[in-house]
């Protein structure tokens, strides 16, 4: 399955609340051993933006046809 939509974190402002985690509907999100939230299923995006619009610090964006999408 290749996904539509491409997840970026930036880690400098991601403080490892786990919202985006908490919110994320297919599991694409989840805390990587630094505790900063990662995409860790890209793939399974389906583009809700569940994650950007939570996301106390705005360390998430979601885009359409990111580099795996058309």
């Amino acid at each position: 399955m290749v996904s539509k939509f491409q997840v970026s974190i930036l880690p400098k402002y991601c403080k490892g609340c786990g919202i985006c985690v908490s919110v994320c509907p297919k599991k694409v999100l989840a805390l990587g051993k630094d505790g900063k939230a990662q995409a860790v299923h890209p793939d399974l995006c389906i583009g809700c933006l569940n994650c950007e619009y939570h996301c106390p610090d705005f360390a998430i964006t979601v885009e359409e046809g990111g580099k795996n999408g058309k």
